[in-house]
């Protein structure tokens, strides 16, 4: 009877319904991506950035591969790929850099005078960045592309999830009691943005004795395992404590590191 036009806000089912906006950011002309992956946890510091550099380096040697570097205030992707060299621009767009083993990676970082400068914006400045970085940029033809998000629920994974096709999320945890709580958050909001779960990586899961090949649990048992029963989402493998690991990616050479710790996410990701 008085129809305001605005279906969002609106229960009724009627003929002149509309069908849901696509929020999605338009990708840039002559580009195509056909898997976006997401890299999230609950909170920071658990090694999301490396678990990126991990898939990323393992679907390069077989796909057409990239990074988009979404934690635009501590982005570390650039320094753990080698990537130095600031990105140049064209009438298309900005052009993403590539590392030793192909991978194109685009990150705040590549665009500052001075790498280490501090990134002080407010959200929807940032917010803007990540939808520039899908939209204004030369990816060209990419299979794969792996999408390393800040920790929590706030601006920047709410854009991603919003304005990137996302196909699904790859959560990362360490062992800790809090575990459950805070994969808990990271699928919640999957759950609400209804985005898939690839499922979930434990990181820093235990140190490996030199001499005899022991496992040595730091934080004690595991609850990640746990945490992936108790929400129904699959484990998708456990990478150790490793100062080797801490090494490549301290020397830029992420493409470097040898293990199978990620061979199953490599799979689920493939069977999306």
């Amino acid at each position: 009877m008085s129809c305001s036009e605005n279906c969002s806000s609106c229960g009724e089912t009627c003929a002149q319904r509309k069908a849901p906006q696509d929020l999605h950011e338009k990708l840039g002309e002559g580009s195509t991506v056909k898997k976006v992956i997401g890299v999230v946890s609950g909170k920071g510091g658990v090694g999301k950035s490396l678990v990126t550099g991990l898939l990323a380096s393992a679907f390069s040697k077989k796909y057409s591969t990239a990074v988009l570097d979404a934690d635009i205030t501590g982005p570390s992707i650039p320094k753990i790929f080698g990537i130095n060299d600031r990105a140049a621009g064209s009438e298309q767009g900005l052009i993403p850099n590539k590392s030793a083993g192909g991978v194109s990676v685009m990150s705040i970082n590549l665009l500052l005078e001075d790498p280490s400068s501090p990134v002080i914006w407010r959200g929807p400045v940032i917010a803007g960045v990540i939808r520039q970085f899908w939209g204004e940029v030369v990816w060209g033809d990419v299979d794969y592309m792996f999408v390393d998000m800040p920790p929590g629920t706030g601006d920047v994974p709410l854009t991603v999830f919003q304005s990137l096709p996302v196909d699904g999320i790859v959560i990362v945890a360490s062992p800790q009691e809090l575990v459950s709580m805070i994969v808990a958050k990271a699928v919640n909001m999957a759950k609400i943005m209804n985005i898939p779960i690839v499922g979930i990586v434990e990181n820093m899961s235990y140190i490996e004795c030199p001499d005899c090949g022991r496992k040595i649990y730091l934080y004690g048992e595991s609850h990640v395992e746990e945490a992936a029963k108790e929400f129904g989402i699959e484990m998708l493998g456990s990478i150790p404590v490793s100062p080797d690991i801490a090494m490549s990616c301290d020397n830029g050479a992420v493409e470097m590191i040898k293990g199978d710790w990620l061979d199953k996410a490599v799979s689920a990701i493939e069977a999306l």
